[in-house]
């Protein structure tokens, strides 16, 4: 239940009403719409509410908006309504201020619901794909797919909240010239090891992490060096048939340990053994999209709104990252995905840019028969740790570059998805000490020690007799202080959030809300007294704090935290 929307609602009803009347009055004129919007006034002593419907028909009524307003409000029957009273504000702003059964209806939601409060049906089941880490396979997951993650996951699970079917995937690089070196990188290696170090070179190019000795060691230490009588390009080939599942478990257990957990990890080398590349190619091909040159295969990228003309096939015969994005990107919708959405790295916004103005141009879409317009791509802009203001580059206990894990070793999952989901459009600055700090200036710790403050609250009254009760045990009028009404406002407004956030596709809204969630019950918990209040406001208030509980815990299961019940 969207508790905003309906008061919104209400509102509306109210005013549509009142100029019905006002007009058989006389006292408006005949014809035109009510039209107008309804605000959250900054100034709360202007109410909850505010209508600007008087100044939007003024025009056309050919009336001071004041005088409008007046009609309107005198005309407006609150018995029964959400509201306790009306006024008139500035050039005409109609001002509404909630009353008691607005508040006792937020506090009845989410007794309903539990944790399914904040649940709205904008998506309709509609299906949504969320892709996102989707790491090359070639080493151990890093600390930019740590925010990923978070970020894609988070987002995942707003949209399930929303009402959409939501499918999380992984895509696998397993092809491609990176593979290729992969496989040349641990073959060096294990000939190092059977020959000597100084007796095999490393490729340039290689990949050069201790990863990839390792991978050398264990199959070294299963084979021996039985595997050197064989040819090279057999050895790769068996070192990648190796290697590529080894560190796609490695992934998965990393990921899992985030609490991350994907619908499937979708294989590159899936889409090119099924010649789905091949079919798409063709398609653009028969739509006069591609051209040769220089042996090449060129899409004519600048007659689809692109910079530059892209190459989708080399002279060698093997098909570009562009290709293959495309049939993936098309592979996505031809599965029936209603949206797919793409979190990528910042060091990839140039080629994200491309690749959209691709996929959305018309021709394309003609060309393969999808609708662009339901693909999206969302950018995450870059982070990186810092310690003592420095820049950690490297682990503590390997002394190796960081990874995921490392970080996993040293900080909290809690924490490190609570700061990696915040703004994703910004750099991040993750701060270990502020993170493992149990003070209120390390913001998960201050949601999750509000979450810990109101469970000993409760536990501690249910030991004086006093045990949560129902709404319709309390006398929600009671409620009338400042901080008390404050904090049940944000509550309602949980619905509203997820709404934004769908809308935005920005997971960092419910980071933003939790946060000041806590803020608002911290408030509410120093400024009115709980324990040694008479029964009745004692039994309002308890009501009111455990709401906020059951409130601040949904959010955290949103965000993937925990919620402890002791800190």
């Amino acid at each position: 239940m969207n508790l905003i929307e309906s008061a919104k609602n209400q509102i509306i009803e109210l005013l549509s009403a009142a100029c019905e009347q006002a007009r058989v009055a006389g006292v408006l004129p005949e014809g035109g719409e009510l039209r107008g919007s309804i605000e959250v006034p900054r100034d709360p002593t202007h109410g909850d509410y505010a209508a600007t419907h008087a100044m939007s028909m003024a025009k056309e009524m050919r009336l001071p908006p004041r005088k409008i307003a007046e009609a309107l409000t005198a005309n407006i029957d609150l018995n029964g309504t959400y509201f306790k009273a009306i006024s008139i504000a500035g050039a005409g702003f109609i001002n509404f201020a909630v009353s008691s059964n607005w508040y006792s209806d937020v506090l009845k939601a989410v007794e309903k619901m539990g944790t399914d409060y904040g649940c709205v049906d904008v998506g309709n089941g509609k299906k949504v794909m969320v892709e996102f880490v989707s790491a090359n396979p070639t080493g151990p997951m890093t600390i930019g797919n740590a925010r990923g993650g978070v970020l894609g996951d988070t987002l995942a699970s707003v949209f399930e909240k929303a009402g959409y079917s939501v499918w999380r995937e992984f895509l696998i690089n397993d092809a491609g010239n990176q593979i290729d070196v992969f496989g040349k990188s641990i073959n060096a290696r294990y000939m190092q090891l059977c020959l000597g170090e100084d007796k095999v070179e490393f490729p340039e190019d290689g990949y050069h992490g201790d990863d990839i000795k390792e991978l050398a060691k264990i199959m070294f230490d299963k084979h021996g060096n039985k595997l050197q009588e064989l040819s090279e390009e057999e050895r790769i080939k068996i070192f990648v048939e190796f290697g590529v599942p080894h560190n796609v478990a490695l992934m998965k257990e990393h990921l899992e340990r985030y609490r991350i957990k994907y619908d499937e990890w979708f294989s590159e080398s899936s889409i090119h053994k099924s010649k789905y590349i091949d079919e798409t190619v063709a398609l653009l091909d028969n739509a006069g999209l591609l051209y040769e040159k220089d042996g090449a295969l060129w899409l004519r990228n600048t007659d689809l709104g692109g910079e530059k003309d892209e190459v989708m096939r080399k002279s060698n015969g093997f098909f570009t990252y562009y290709a293959m994005d495309i049939s993936y990107h098309r592979n996505k919708l031809d599965r029936g995905f209603d949206q797919a959405i793409a979190i990528w790295g910042a060091d990839h916004h140039g080629h994200a840019i491309r690749l959209m103005t691709t996929m959305t141009s018309p021709k394309l879409c003609e060309a393969l028969n999808i609708d662009g317009s339901r693909l999206h791509c969302l950018l995450m802009q870059m982070m990186r740790i810092v310690r003592d203001g420095e820049t950690v580059k490297v682990s503590k206990r390997t002394g190796k570059a960081l990874t995921l894990s490392d970080l996993l070793d040293e900080i909290s999952v809690d924490a490190c998805r609570f700061f990696f989901n915040a703004r994703p459009d910004s750099h991040l600055d993750f701060d270990i000490e502020l993170a493992v700090r149990q003070d209120s200036e390390n913001p998960v710790y201050y949601v999750q020690y509000a979450h810990a403050r109101i469970c000993s609250l409760i536990e501690n009254l249910a030991s004086e007799g006093y045990d949560v009760p129902t709404v319709k045990e309390i006398t929600t009028e009671l409620l009338v202080m400042e901080p008390e009404q404050e904090l049940m406002k944000q509550i309602s407004a949980l619905p509203e959030e997820i709404i934004l956030a769908v809308r935005d596709m920005d997971p960092s809204r419910i980071n933003r809300y939790v946060t000041e969630l806590a803020s608002r019950f911290h408030k509410f918990y120093n400024f009115c007294k709980i324990k040694g209040a008479k029964r009745g406001l004692l039994m309002a208030r308890l009501k009111l704090a455990d709401t906020t509980r059951m409130t601040i815990k949904t959010c955290l299961e949103l965000l993937g935290v925990d919620a402890p019940e002791k800190m």
